[in-house]
């Protein structure tokens, strides 16, 4: 097959961005990650912002405009190599310009807590997708590993919904909880995603989706980033256990709901966590990795994957690059560059 455009829904690396900035390494995202990600064939990446337990709850919205002022601005140090991406004319100028293209996102909504009106802040600034939640119950949701099956959407979170889909942000319903990824998929009125999440029936595991929440997505116009952590995708950890649920997804919603969200954490991990013989977080194994798929520069083997699978070329191509793109064209054209 030809070579596709990929979009990864989710990768990690703004807490190694973060690292080396705190070190004093400037230009980190020319001269170590841009390298990793167009090795893996990667046009436009979703660069999360993640908040570090350490920095709750002062330092969340301190630590995100940090984050961002340093991201934006190494961007703008190299408008011929890389692009933000605000609107849909930036997501078809970087690829037509064969740069490589960032859509900024928040992992978890702590900059923003109960002070919704700040997503606007946040929205100008240039972010352009969002989740309520980091695995646990926040202001405005609730989150999966808190089990709580009652846990919703919240007043606040109500309103955030509104807020976002207003501005031209696309919500990301990655860690929340069952009730709150039903509750935003019964109110919106936009394309939603879940950025990195797999399927509950090929893997029960409460990161992952339901079937009546995967079509709920599809519904939306919206797609599911199947992820690459073994806690999600399930035994064996091997890439063809990851193409498992793609396909899953693809015959429970279609080909056009379905795409790619690694998160890829193990460069991270290795470096801040050295020393410790076991990394966990919310009982998953942050060191495992699928067999041969741990880094950017791995994801043509999933190019192969799934052409092994018999996915005809134009499927595959939705897959890989081009369903995330479509959403993108399609949400982010509804708000303006801030």
């Amino acid at each position: 097959m030809g070579t596709p455009v990929l979009v990864d829904g989710h990768n990690d690396f703004l807490l190694m961005f973060a690292r080396e900035r705190a070190l004093g390494r400037a230009d980190s995202l020319i001269r170590r990650f841009v390298p990793q990600l167009r090795a893996g064939g990667i046009g436009i990446q979703v660069a999360p912002i993640y908040i570090e337990a350490e920095l709750l709850p002062e330092g969340a919205l301190r630590h995100t405009l940090r984050v961002i002022e340093q991201l934006t601005g190494e961007i703008a140090a190299h408008p011929d190599d890389v692009a933000l991406c605000l609107t849909r004319a930036d997501v078809d100028d970087a690829l037509q310009a064969n740069k490589l293209g960032f859509v900024l996102a928040l992992e978890g909504s702590h900059a923003v807590g109960a002070d919704v009106d700040l997503f606007g802040t946040l929205h100008r600034l240039g972010v352009r997708m969002v989740s309520f939640t980091w695995m646990g119950n926040t202001v405005l949701a609730g989150g999966s590993a808190d089990g709580d099956p009652g846990s919703g959407l919240t007043r606040a979170g109500v309103a955030a919904l509104e807020k976002v889909e207003n501005l031209g942000l696309l919500m990301d319903v990655s860690h929340l909880s069952a009730r709150s990824t039903a509750d935003v998929l019964d109110r919106a009125t936009r394309p939603v995603v879940a950025s990195h999440s797999s399927a509950r029936a090929v893997c029960d595991h409460h990161r992952n989706l339901a079937d009546e929440h995967i079509k709920g997505i599809a519904a939306t116009g919206g797609v599911i980033g199947v992820t690459a952590i073994p806690s999600f995708t399930g035994t064996p950890a091997t890439i063809d256990k990851m193409v498992d649920h793609i396909v899953h997804i693809a015959q429970t919603a279609g080909i056009d709901h379905v795409g790619i969200g690694t998160d890829f954490v193990k460069e991270y991990v290795d470096e801040v966590y050295a020393t410790y013989p076991d990394v966990r977080m919310e009982g998953v194994d942050l060191r495992a990795t699928i067999e041969g798929f741990a880094s950017p520069e791995d994801l043509p083997k999933l190019v192969e994957a799934l052409e092994r699978r018999g996915l005809s070329e134009e499927e595959s191509s939705k897959v890989l690059g081009g369903n995330f793109i479509r959403v993108f064209r399609d949400v982010m054209s509804t708000g303006s560059r801030g």
